[in-house]
């Protein structure tokens, strides 16, 4: 985990990278699905601009921190 923000309690985590196009927007909106009030983490292999607007029409709110080896990593959790 990256130290820039401190891991919550009950975040999942997700890593997406390898994985082709739709599958890690795919998995992402799988998992907020299946458990809406945990936060989860994702890793991206690169920063996934397209998931930004889909997770604020569906009501979620996100942080992105770049990884030192070029991954993104994106914590997402419901608006408060």
């Amino acid at each position: 985990m990256p130290e820039s923000y401190p891991a919550p309690q009950g975040e999942r985590f997700l890593d997406l990278c390898g994985l082709d196009p739709p599958a890690p927007l795919m998995r992402v909106f799988e998992a907020l699905d299946a458990a809406p009030d945990q936060p989860l983490r994702a890793r991206f292999p690169r920063e996934p601009f397209p998931l930004y607007a889909m997770l604020q029409a569906g009501g979620w709110v996100r942080r992105t921190v770049a990884r030192d080896d070029g991954s993104y990593d994106v914590l997402i959790s419901r608006k408060a």
